[in-house]
């Protein structure tokens, strides 16, 4: 796993604009937006794209929010970026790539989907790009080409999530190419090949909430979802390259995107322990959390403690997405962890209601004793009226039951819960929080 080199350029993006080209230069990029609607539209299964810009500020609101993707290439045309999601899938993680910083491509579509109720039924998310709604998501803060798309009716759960898919990383794709050739502004190296004798070797523990008998499990491994696999050792190189997507028919405050899979925060955090020489990173492990069963629960908990185990991790750095009983496997894995002499700390997003005065975890163990908070999910949003709305959806349903009212996507909003905004729930601890003790 340690002999994988990646060497990351970065081509930091300020400003968009439209032309009747493709080109980067200083910061700027300059799109042909006839091109990228022909690009979209050879996807039959897709009946009309739009785009648009949205910049950190501007009063904005985007509504059908799918997924968010950076763009990324391989320059060198021997590999391709998400392999398997499109293309063949061909192994990622080494080389060199290139990404636009600082941008991202937000897919929002027009998707009613043929299951209307239950944990299938597809959801979309909103960004707001000012006021306290930029406030709680981090997409607004990046420079954003929205797309805009209507997916032709009729169209099964797995075929919508293929088309957005597709459109969003072809479009990031054909945004990146404009690299090629170019001198990046700077370039990091992802190298696990150097060990510090004498610091304790780490391992990152991603729990990935599933759901199995759906059509798309919601987390995919090189395009494929993952449903009943036990736990996976990954280099954290291949994140970066695109390695794991997400089902892009449902947008939810707590789901990462992808954009948040090519950008761990821990993964970087990692790294830069391990360039320090402050610990040795030792990779990452995918475990599929949300069995069916106590019984399988505890098998993932006690198989992803053995594959910790056979990395020669000292300890780990344990984390999760979703929400629900699949929590119940990231405890088990602690207690199996520490139960084999690996310690552990927890990275998770609170509930504790709207007060923040219930429970802050749906269940504990006694290992669980280091225990890191990334914010808290139940709190309340006001968001103002919008100067200007992006997107598919000129109402929304503030709640996802069948029947539930439609209100003016344009209008002031009051949120329960930071479940509707795409970026708004911490999963991984990216930002700063402060809390007052009392």
């Amino acid at each position: 796993m340690s002999d994988m080199i990646l060497e990351m350029s970065e081509f930091p993006v300020r400003h968009l604009r439209f032309g009747n080209h493709f080109e980067y230069q200083a910061g700027t990029l300059e799109m042909d937006r006839a091109a990228l609607i022909q690009l979209v539209l050879e996807d039959q299964r897709i009946e009309t794209v739009e785009f648009d810009i949205a910049y950190p500020g501007d009063p904005v609101r985007i509504t059908g929010v799918r997924d968010v993707v950076e763009p990324r290439i391989k320059p060198d045309g021997g590999s391709q970026v998400f392999p398997g999601a499109v293309g063949p899938v061909t192994s990622v993680g080494g080389g060199r790539t290139h990404r636009l910083a600082g941008m991202a491509v937000i897919a929002t579509a027009a998707y009613e989907g043929t299951v209307r109720a239950g944990t299938a039924v597809q959801r979309s998310a909103l960004i707001d790009m000012w006021g306290p709604g930029a406030a709680a998501s981090r997409f607004s803060s990046l420079v954003n080409l929205v797309l805009i798309l209507r997916v032709r009716e009729g169209l099964a759960e797995f075929e919508a999530h293929s088309a957005i898919q597709r459109a969003e990383i072809e479009v990031a794709k054909r945004l990146a190419k404009t690299t090629a050739g170019l001198s990046p502004e700077s370039i990091v190296s992802y190298d696990l090949r150097t060990q510090t004798p004498g610091v304790p070797r780490i391992v990152l523990i991603q729990g990935c909430i599933t759901q199995p008998a759906q059509s798309h499990s919601g987390v995919s491994y090189y395009g494929m979802p993952i449903r009943e696999s036990l736990a996976t050792a990954m280099h954290p190189n291949e994140l970066l390259d695109g390695a794991i997507t997400v089902n892009t028919t449902r947008g939810i405050g707590y789901y990462p995107t992808t954009w948040d899979w090519q950008n761990h925060p821990l993964v970087f955090e990692l790294y830069q322990s391990h360039f320090c020489g402050r610990l040795n990173f030792a990779g990452v492990i995918i475990e599929k959390i949300s069995y069916d069963t106590h019984h399988a629960k505890e098998v993932i908990a006690h198989n992803t403690a053995q594959l910790a185990s056979s990395l020669r991790a000292d300890a780990a750095l344990v984390t999760w997405t979703g929400s629900g009983n699949a929590f119940v496997e990231v405890m088990l894995t602690i207690r199996a962890c520490e139960r084999r002499g690996i310690r552990t700390v927890l990275v998770t997003y609170e509930y504790g209601g709207k007060d923040g005065v219930d429970s802050p975890l749906l269940y504990y163990v006694p290992e669980a004793d280091a225990v890191v908070s990334t914010g808290s999910r139940d709190r309340w949003l006001e968001l103002p009226a919008a100067g200007r709305v992006i997107g598919p959806y000129t109402e929304i349903k503030i709640l996802s039951y069948p029947g539930a009212p439609m209100t003016d996507a344009r209008g002031s909003l009051v949120l329960d819960a930071r479940d509707m905004i795409a970026g708004g729930v911490d999963n991984w601890g990216r930002e700063n929080w402060l809390c007052n003790l009392y």
